[in-house]
């Protein structure tokens, strides 16, 4: 429970500092927290892995919008998406390089016994993540194995 503490100590930080591009980001990330808690046949409060991927969630949403908004246009409000993803992002564990994800791939591909097999793909990927945990975005890793298996 302790992310979830500091993001609400945060909220009311920004809110006394007036930040409302903060308090926007806090607020709405807090929403999408509080909505998986009550969602499904079980309710409860979440541990800090199930707000990590809430708070990951988050950021790809507000990547995308600001994608969209750019492809119209709308300069300000990409701005505007961008920085509140990277308020978010600060409360997300630290990310492997590249170098070191294609270092931990490339065991793993190696282990498997899988060196130009695309059809282990998914048992690579699964292995990687296993491994990684939420130090790589899934797509990350996606990426890193399909460029092993294929080169």
């Amino acid at each position: 429970m302790a992310l979830l503490d500091d993001l609400r100590a945060d909220l009311t930080t920004a809110m006394k500092a007036r930040d409302q591009v903060r308090v926007s980001a806090l607020r709405l990330t807090l929403a999408a927290v509080t909505a998986a808690e009550t969602a499904g046949d079980t309710r409860g409060s979440l541990d800090d892995a199930a707000v990590i991927g809430v708070i990951r969630s988050e950021v790809k949403r507000r990547h995308e919008a600001a994608d969209i908004y750019a492809g119209a246009g709308r300069a300000e409000q990409a701005d505007h998406e961008r920085a509140e993803a990277e308020i978010l992002s600060a409360y997300l564990p630290a990310q492997l390089d590249d170098d070191a994800l294609a270092a931990i791939v490339a065991e793993e591909v190696a282990a498997a016994g899988a060196a130009g097999d695309p059809r282990a793909k998914g048992r690579v990927i699964g292995a990687v993540r296993t491994r990684v945990g939420d130090s790589a975005d899934g797509g990350r890793i996606a990426a890193a194995v399909t460029a092993q298996l294929d080169g």
